[in-house]
């Protein structure tokens, strides 16, 4: 296979074991927003798959989003793989990315494809997951804190200084955690609610799983994050339980986009192609990731949360990831919330 450029069913034989051969010139720069764990495992897949050299930055949703707009004009980046949807649409709609039709879209999800179309293609859906918290049983129990069920638990007196949430500027799973807060509220009543939650609030990290990760490891009680980065600390035998807010939930559609003007854009299609794939979107789990994937064929984990066991709200991607909107929700937050952080 001279060509990068794979037609779907190349692509498909490729994968189950026909292998690629690229020229040893061919490089791909990266930006990864998924764990780094899944990072790794992606990049060295790739490369032993393809022969291209991989150089990959992990970078949280809201951090590659900036990097990117900075060096619109002498791109540096080929390739942005995973992180919510929201900042990957945002570069859509100020023209940073390549419009892209994959021959693998026909493969895809309904969800993940609407997204590429909300996009005008110049991003695509690679898997989504649920907005929840994961919470230490160990320290709940020592403690003797009732477990939070909604939202409206959350700004209990009870669990000062317990919770971790991301800051949204930096991290995805937080912006998508504000604009869900705004859509289950309403916008006041949001930033109301996020001054009381503020007070029971110990960080604001950047990376949006980190929260639940310094629950598990007993540093912190509660982590509001995406609930499969909740279950990925279960399934490694932390004391971690994993809640749905019963009022409703948003969702993330984690994305990928291929930077306009890449210096190498056919290793950065074939990453693209290569990304959507079933087999590869089923070998996730291996890396404790626990997402749906956006592959029709694609094996689901058996532990992933899945969409039809939680009350999700009506997430409105397009809204949300206009870049008028977030700033202006980012703007207040700063000001009414992070100005006030303890």
């Amino acid at each position: 296979m001279g060509s990068v450029r794979l037609a779907a069913a190349a692509l498909a034989a490729t994968v189950t074991g026909m292998g690629y051969s690229a020229q040893a010139a061919e490089s791909l720069n990266l930006i990864c927003s998924a764990d780094v764990v899944i990072c790794e495992m992606m990049t060295n897949r790739f490369e032993k798959e393809t022969g291209i050299d991989v150089n990959m930055v992990r970078l949280s949703s809201g951090e590659a989003y900036a990097k990117i707009r900075a060096e619109s004009r002498n791109p540096k980046t080929d390739i942005w793989w995973a992180g919510t949807g929201d900042p990957h649409l945002q570069a859509a709609s100020e023209g940073l990315t390549e419009a892209y039709e994959s021959p693998m879209l026909p493969e895809l999800n309904d969800w993940a494809v609407a997204q590429a179309k909300s996009a005008d293609y110049r991003t695509v859906g690679v898997y989504a997951g649920a907005l929840g918290w994961g919470y230490n049983t160990d320290i709940f129990a020592k403690k003797g804190l009732s477990e939070p069920k909604c939202w409206a638990d959350l700004t209990d007196e009870s669990y000062k200084g317990e919770i971790q949430i991301a800051n949204p500027n930096s991290s995805g799973t937080a912006y998508t955690a504000l604009a869900t807060l705004v859509q289950l509220m309403g916008e006041d009543e949001a930033f109301a609610y996020l001054a009381n939650l503020n007070k029971n609030v110990s960080q604001y990290t950047k990376s949006g799983s980190a929260p639940v990760k310094s629950a598990a490891r007993g540093e912190t009680g509660l982590g509001i994050v995406f609930m499969h980065d909740a279950v990925a600390q279960t399934v490694e035998g932390f004391p971690v339980k994993v809640v749905a807010p019963c009022e409703g939930t948003g969702y993330e559609i984690g994305s990928m986009s291929i930077v306009k003007g890449a210096r190498n854009m056919d290793s950065a299609k074939t990453w693209y192609d290569w990304a959507l794939t079933a087999d590869v979107q089923s070998s996730m789990k291996d890396a404790k990731s626990f997402q749906l994937p956006s592959n029709k064929n694609a094996q689901v984990p058996e532990e992933a949360p899945k969409f039809e066991d939680i009350k999700l709200i009506d997430y409105d991607f397009v809204i949300y990831g206009d870049p008028e909107k977030r700033k202006a929700l980012l703007e207040r937050w700063d000001k009414e919330i992070g100005a006030n952080a303890n």
